[in-house]
């Protein structure tokens, strides 16, 4: 490892490091415990950096994502070749590792879960896979997928690595743990709600064999452009923020997710107006929630005002969000200012540009009015002049 107040490597040397690295060991024991000191001190190197005012939360978001990333990469083919010596392969088969949420957008937390989707592709003929205990190939690769999710989230000596959450796969926790290509775009043509293509503006494929990543890619490029009913779209994004706030509603302004203005209202007005308008511009499409709004912005789509109201939030949200999942433990839901240690102040003041810590209220305050003003001026009010609208002919 270089010097430890280096800035953090990029994705390829990462990978090139911890596959060194579980190069030299051979039991699955490990390999886990291998990648686990590894990835803790490449976190821990990532935090004290940021902590210490070296790097920003973005960087810091980045380099998380990254490290999570390498791990996987290095991860998974020592954890498929363990498998396939019992079960063997599926000739011509081929498995992808999607990315979404924070892992998705590279805006990965020091506490952040990996919401994973695994997607496999085999030919017609075949029936189940080759070695000494042959397997079905669904069951093959809900079975290895599992493994995957496994080496992930086992708890050992060295901690566990990442926790997973498959919730975002097709059919969410009632659907397979690994879901075939046909599957998934059949799914999402005939079955998905508005708020899993939503999330889908967010996939990003980690890790794949053979071609299936780049059919996945055009794939999701596929359904992220087709046309949509405006009006549909409006009510099923105004309905879903509804229900995530009745369900998680706070007004303690450092709850940086959930407070009315704060970083789920910026994600949802990102991928509101990308699922409305990426049938003309499809190069408003990016997983990263930042790019995205400067492509939203480059299309007209916001204008600069918008734009940087916008923009300003998120980054002082994450960086919010970043420094207190990396100080205080649990999630923040209720916190008063009280519990934020001084220094902790100077810090969150610091990286967000203000003078003190009472300027960073105020600017935090502000900023939250600007965006839900913008949220319910883009979404709530016309939904609900819509319903309105509607409500006589249901009747």
């Amino acid at each position: 490892m270089s010097d430890f107040f280096d800035l953090p490597p990029d994705l390829a040397a990462l990978t090139a490091e911890i596959k060194a690295a579980l190069d030299q060991v051979e039991a699955v024991e490990e390999l886990l415990d291998t990648s686990r000191r590894w990835a803790n001190d490449r976190r821990f190197q990532v935090g004290v950096q940021m902590l210490r005012g070296f790097l920003p939360p973005a960087e810091a978001a980045r380099a998380q994502s990254n490290i999570a990333d390498a791990a996987i990469t290095a991860l998974y083919p020592p954890i498929a070749a363990a498998f396939s010596s019992l079960h063997g392969t599926i000739p011509g088969s081929d498995i992808v590792i999607m990315a979404m949420g924070k892992l998705g957008g590279r805006e990965m937390t020091a506490t952040s879960d990996l919401d994973l989707v695994f997607i496999y592709d085999a030919p017609d003929s075949a029936n189940t896979s080759d070695g000494g205990k042959p397997l079905a190939v669904s069951h093959y690769f809900a079975r290895l997928s599992q493994r995957m999710i496994n080496a992930l989230k086992a708890q050992t000596a060295e901690g566990i690595l990442y926790d997973v959450d498959m919730r975002l796969r097709p059919s969410g926790a009632a659907g397979p743990i690994a879901t075939s290509l046909e599957a998934f775009i059949r799914y999402h043509h005939e079955n998905a709600w508005t708020w899993e293509h939503m999330a889908l503006t967010r996939a990003r494929i980690v890790y794949g064999t053979g071609d299936l990543s780049t059919r996945l890619e055009k794939t999701i490029q596929t359904l992220l452009t087709m046309p949509r009913d405006p009006d549909q779209l409006l009510i099923d994004v105004a309905a879903m923020r509804a229900r995530i706030d009745q369900e998680h509603h706070t007004d303690c302004l450092w709850a940086a997710k959930h407070v009315r203005g704060g970083l789920v209202d910026v994600e949802f007005l990102a991928q509101y107006l990308q699922l409305k308008y990426a049938h003309k511009h499809p190069d408003i499409l990016a997983q990263n929630t930042l790019l995205a709004l400067n492509q939203l912005k480059d299309s007209k789509i916001l204008n600069s005002s918008e734009a940087e109201t916008l923009k300003t939030a998120l980054n002082h949200w994450q960086a919010v969000q970043s420094m207190l999942r990396l100080s205080l433990e649990g999630e923040i839901t209720d916190i008063s200012e009280d519990a934020l240690p001084a220094g902790l102040q100077c810090t969150l003041a610091a990286y967000c540009d203000a003078d003190n810590f009472d300027a960073l209220k105020i600017t935090i305050l502000s900023q939250a009015q600007a965006v839900y003003d913008l949220f319910y001026r883009t979404i709530e009010k016309p939904a609900e002049v819509l319903a309105q609208k509607i409500k006589p002919k249901q009747s």
